[in-house]
């Protein structure tokens, strides 16, 4: 490789890679150029040169592609939360199927070549989607600023008015950060040593149209002023909590949460029913294709009144409970107590008497269930974007429920489990859903069907 950091090269993008960014060859090494589209012609800037790939960023656009849009957002670039709001939106779709395919020929599972990818489920309108926004508090210019950080820094991007955040979530988060300066609360700076709020978190209820507000501070901070004056302007807000993370870590959250004022959770409905959430508890970000996963998470997995149901990584229950009137029973794991409490009181509020939640690892409560006597016929596994861990997939291919569904936020992960899984399943097909227009990211629904020659009762030990 005889590139240089600084050199100047022409390029023609071939595809686009798994962060949006855009892929070409040049004297046969790859190059990653961040804002190029498939088909374009460019002259891009080398920024590093790694083994075997460079990265660059672009310069001059000699061949526009004709699916070249101009983002709606002013801070687009500079923030870097999405990825491909430069993309005509229908494309986006396009490219997120393409992801799909992607992933698989990397990690080549059994007979990817001919898997039913089917094509992403998009947004009729795909602006204000979020509704739960998670930004970090700084101060500067002598004020305190709340936003994201620029991708691989920590300068944070001062977010006033996000196009994919909830209008109502946005206007509280920027009363937040004049209240905090009102107040004179302490900001955290990491690199001032200074302890205080360091990220705010601000959820709404599609439904119900409440509002959590979680404040996350390393240090005890005094919040009654700024609690009295936003709800006074905000009666949408039912809770505020406060979590303390004194760790020097990126990790957002702590071990502690308090409730500091209100009602402990608030409701939020999916399909037919209506649930609570925790400040803490896990659900989708985008509530209205929401809607859609779960209605394609209820008709890949295809139960009958028969079924024995395991909902790993079940959060609060939301999608578990999609089948608890459709099924035997349902069983659900969860790391979070908090969340397990939520699915516990979500099946009592629903009436369920057919389900079942303990906090713990799946690889730990299926094998322990399974000793007991409990035989599951259906799994949903809806894991974080590090994919499935490995004793959990050693487990499955263990214990072989007849049917499973696997809801996934990351197609490489994805692809990667799937190398082991159709060792014992068959996928039947792949829905991709459209949880976050204009980033890279995809939602994926998976429907596993155990194979044949594997379809003769297989001995558990007990």
């Amino acid at each position: 490789m005889n590139l240089r950091v600084k050199q100047k090269i022409p390029l023609k993008i071939k595809r686009m890679g798994i962060n949006g960014e855009g892929i070409g060859f040049y004297k046969k090494t790859l190059v990653f150029v961040p804002g190029a589209l498939k088909g374009e012609e460019i002259f891009c800037q080398i920024t590093s040169v790694k083994h075997n790939f460079v990265q660059a960023r672009l310069l001059t656009i000699n061949k526009k592609s004709k699916f070249r849009v101009q983002p709606a957002c002013p801070i687009y670039e500079e923030c870097g939360g999405c990825q491909i709001m430069h993309l005509r939106y229908d494309k986006q779709l396009d490219f997120k199927k393409d992801l799909l395919k992607q992933a698989l020929k990397k990690f080549k599972p059994q007979g990817y070549e001919t898997y039913d990818v089917r094509a992403t489920i998009g947004m009729e309108h795909p602006q204000y989607y979020r509704a739960k926004l998670q930004f970090q508090t700084r101060k500067f210019g002598g004020s305190v600023k709340a936003g994201l950080f620029k991708e691989q820094s920590h300068h944070l991007v001062d977010i006033k008015d996000c196009l994919v955040q909830d209008e109502l979530t946005q206007k509280i988060v920027n009363r937040v950060c004049q209240l905090l300066d009102d107040h004179k609360i302490p900001i955290y700076d990491e690199r001032r040593h200074f302890a205080g709020v360091r990220t705010i978190m601000v959820r709404k209820s599609q439904a119900t149209n409440q509002v959590q507000l979680i404040f996350v501070t390393s240090k005890e901070v005094n919040l009654l002023g700024i609690i009295r004056d936003l709800t006074g302007c905000f009666p949408e807000i039912k809770t505020v909590a406060v979590n303390f993370n004194f760790s020097k870590s990126s990790d957002i959250y702590g071990q502690k949460t308090e409730i500091l004022w209100g009602i402990d959770s608030i409701s939020e409905e999916v399909l037919d029913y209506s649930f609570l959430l925790s400040p803490r508890a896990f659900y989708q970000l985008n509530p209205q294709q929401t809607q859609i996963l779960y209605r394609q998470v209820l008709q890949a997995l295809d139960v009958t009144a028969g079924d024995h149901v395991i909902d790993a990584y079940c959060g609060v229950g939301s999608i578990g409970l999609v089948f608890a009137n459709k099924v035997k029973s349902v069983r659900g794991m969860d790391i979070i107590p908090e969340a397990i409490a939520d699915a516990k009181r979500n099946a009592e509020r629903m009436g369920y008497t057919n389900t079942y939640y303990e906090v713990g690892k799946a690889e730990n409560s299926i094998p322990k269930w399974y000793k007991e006597g409990y035989r599951a016929s259906a799994l949903i596994v809806d894991p974080p974007r590090t994919g499935l861990d490995e004793k959990l997939l050693k487990t499955l291919l263990t214990y072989q429920p007849e049917k499973m569904v696997y809801v996934s936020c990351n197609v490489s992960t994805l692809a990667r489990d799937l190398v082991q899984l159709v060792k014992v399943y068959e996928v039947n097909y792949i829905q991709s859903v459209d949880m976050f227009p204009h980033t890279a990211r995809t939602e994926a629904v998976v429907k596993l069907v155990k194979r044949k020659q594997n379809n003769r009762s297989k001995k558990v030990r007990k």
